[in-house]
């Protein structure tokens, strides 16, 4: 069940927030989706934002939300060696969703490691916190964005906020990612929106593939983790190659689930020469170079 040739698959897994007993429980569930990604011949497989703060769940009283990220910290050389192990057994690169963990140098930050299937494992902060992620767990962003080399090409990936961010999708792309994916966690249909609305900008203005993965389902005994809506899809460029509505597949909203998506990477470059837009090569960059300082109010 393998892609045809000059194709990538793609699999996005709309992963349940739900209590958690232990922490082999959960990777378990993470498992399975691998396997079944993997038995389905797909590429890549994106898994959601903080989809590991459930492991809290299973704590014998509810952990302060100033306490969360230190207690899940104690888990993230098991989710690395997990993910690593996990992506070379089932051949498949893996977007681990995203874990906050405490860094070496003291600091709180939202992870996403990728593991690829020839045994590598390569870290990409969120450069851009929410309010809330920096009021309540004190997350700071991170310092770079550059793609992850794969044996599919450059990827980049954008963690929710992220990508509501034109400068960092833009700089991506400049850096030749054509393939994004985007782990993301919002409470109500608004947050998805604007991480679905600004998911398909970036695939019109760099001409792109966009997979969004989103949690769903509601999580006993973790702070600040009440709610969660979503609605996972693999986004294409609109025109004429691509899919009529720029959604190549999409999930079912607030279910588990999984998608899968065989995307042509070579309409994008016919696209980007002979496109009915050409937004890459249109760019006037000369007129905007100078810097500039936002006003106060």
């Amino acid at each position: 069940m393998s892609a045809t040739p000059g194709t990538v698959r793609v699999a996005s897994v709309q992963f349940a927030a739900q209590f958690t007993p232990s922490a082999d429980v959960f990777f378990d569930r993470v498992a399975t989706y691998v396997r079944s990604a993997g038995d389905y011949g797909a590429d890549f497989v994106c898994f959601p934002e903080h989809f590991t703060l459930q492991l809290l769940s299973g704590e014998a009283t509810m952990v302060p939300a100033s306490e969360a990220i230190h207690r899940l910290t104690g888990h993230t050389d098991a989710l690395k060696e997990r993910l690593v192990a996990l992506a070379r057994a089932h051949d498949i690169n893996i977007i681990g969703g995203s874990h906050a963990t405490i860094g070496d140098d003291g600091k709180a930050r939202n992870v996403t490691y990728v593991a690829l299937r020839d045994g590598t494992l390569h870290a990409r902060d969120k450069l851009h916190p929410t309010p809330d992620e920096k009021s309540v767990w004190a997350i700071s962003g991170g310092g770079s964005a550059e793609p992850v080399e794969t044996d599919r090409g450059p990827i980049g990936v954008m963690i929710c906020y992220d990508s509501e961010f034109p400068e960092m999708g833009r700089h991506l792309t400049d850096a030749g990612a054509k393939l994004f994916f985007v782990p993301y966690c919002t409470d109500t249909r608004h947050g998805h929106l604007r991480v679905r609305y600004c998911c398909h900008a970036r695939t019109v203005e760099n001409q792109c593939y966009v997979v969004t993965s989103g949690l769903v389902g509601t999580v006993p005994n973790v702070a600040n983790m009440d709610i969660n809506f979503a609605q996972s899809a693999v986004l294409t460029p609109s025109d004429h190659a691509f899919a009529r509505d720029g959604i190549a597949a999409e999930a079912t909203e607030n279910a588990e689930t999984m998608i899968i998506a065989d995307i042509d990477m070579a309409p994008l470059d016919s696209a980007r020469e002979r496109g009915s837009v050409r937004n890459l090569h249109d760019r006037r960059p000369e007129l905007y170079r100078v810097a500039w300082t936002p006003r106060d109010g």
